[in-house]
């Protein structure tokens, strides 16, 4: 075990990420000054920075990026997937450069900064992501100082003493707190978000919120759908107060089993009056709690928008994007459930559907169109049916 007592902070180092065992990793802070703590990840991906520090998925994680050049594009109004950043913090390989996009409106290290959010620059991120894959996903603590003065004993200590995510509830923090409309369609160049595309004789999807991306619910309005969002803590009766045609059950950040105490109830009544369901994410780990199977801390995770997932009606390989940490354990499905998708890096579930019920849920996020389109087809389903079901 490193002794944090010993370690000498390199010269001109003002960002730290420091582990629980006291060992660290020093590099240049950018963003906002300060210390957070949470569980270390990687994240694959080449482009889509800014969604991703917006997915309240990542509440509670401290992001690696394995792309060096992360912030060279800037940021901008739209391309977010929630009012705040929710990732605390990201370590990258190189320093954010000024911003080279017509689509600018602010540098990401000023965005970082003006959100309270850590970053550290000048780190072999490969090298962490190597370490993740091995050990795990470890608990840290990112630290930003501008003169280079830390405590790594009491930052070692910090990252020590954080529980980690195993049996934390982060969707009851990160949810909405009030039922919403939602109208708006996707996005398009040169027009921007369609405003209002939704009308009141589309079929009504409630939206159980659970820490949900904005690009579900456009891409749920693109489908021919109109959206009513409700709180993670909406009772079966509120549910059903809004004649709901079908559910739709949000991503979300934490351990499913710890949402599951109160969610999971809500699932299972709507499953008994046969109301469509459509789960990602966090809602597929939560169908599938609902439906009596178990769900398991991953050794890494998957993150990333290059992700190979087997569709297994027909052999088709879908190109995903996944943020999820815990997934469900296709070896405790019952009779009435069957496989539809499965990982091809590592073999894990990634989607089921019911056999008796109109029900299914994926475990990538295909509302991030990194095929770019491989995976729309599910929101095209689940409307689908809804209208079959209606016109029934």
């Amino acid at each position: 075990m490193a002794d944090a007592k010993t370690l000498i902070v390199p010269k001109g180092a003002t960002g730290v990420v420091v582990f629980a065992d006291g060992s660290a990793v020093f590099g240049r802070g950018f963003g906002a000054v300060g210390e957070a703590v949470g569980e270390l990840c990687f994240n694959t991906s080449i482009t889509g920075y800014q969604e991703i520090m917006t997915d309240p998925s990542y509440a509670g994680q401290i992001i690696n990026f394995t792309f060096p050049h992360i912030g060279n594009v800037g940021t901008n109004l739209d391309d977010v997937e929630a009012d705040n950043p929710y990732a605390l913090g990201c370590i990258v390989r190189q320093d954010v450069t000024a911003p080279s996009n017509f689509r600018n409106v602010e540098p990401f290290d000023q965005w970082m900064r003006v959100n309270g959010r850590i970053g550290v620059a000048g780190v072999d991120t490969r090298a962490l992501t190597r370490l993740i894959r091995v050990k795990g996903a470890p608990n840290v603590v990112i630290a930003y100082d501008p003169e280079g003065s830390f405590d790594i004993e009491a930052l070692a200590a910090k990252a020590a003493g954080w529980p980690g995510l195993e049996g934390m509830d982060l969707a009851i923090e990160v949810t909405g707190k009030e039922s919403r409309l939602w109208k708006d369609g996707v996005w398009r160049l040169g027009f921007g978000y369609g405003a209002g595309e939704a009308t009141d004789d589309r079929p009504h999807v409630v939206a159980i919120d659970y820490g949900a991306k904005n690009n579900i619910f456009r891409n749920l309005v693109k489908a021919g759908a109109r959206v009513t969002v409700l709180p993670a803590t909406a009772t079966y009766e509120q549910v059903m107060e809004q004649k709901p045609d079908g559910v739709f059950l949000s991503n979300g950040p934490g351990d499913p089993a710890a949402t599951g105490a109160y969610a999971v109830p809500v699932i299972a009544a709507l499953l008994t009056e046969n109301v469509p369901v459509f789960g990602i994410c966090l809602g597929h780990q939560l169908l599938g709690l609902a439906v009596g199977a178990k769900t398991i801390k991953m050794h890494q995770g998957h993150r990333g928008a290059n992700h190979p997932v087997k569709r297994l009606s027909d052999g088709l390989v879908e190109i995903t994007s996944m943020n999820h940490g815990f997934a469900v354990d296709a070896d405790t499905l019952p009779d009435n459930v069957r496989a539809t998708h499965v990982s091809l890096f590592d073999g894990s579930n990634c989607g089921i559907e019911l056999t008796d019920k109109n029900a299914f849920s994926v475990q990538y996020h295909p509302e991030a169109s990194p095929g770019p389109q491989d995976s729309f087809y599910l929101f095209k389903r689940f409307v689908d049916g809804i209208k079959g079901s209606v016109a029934a």
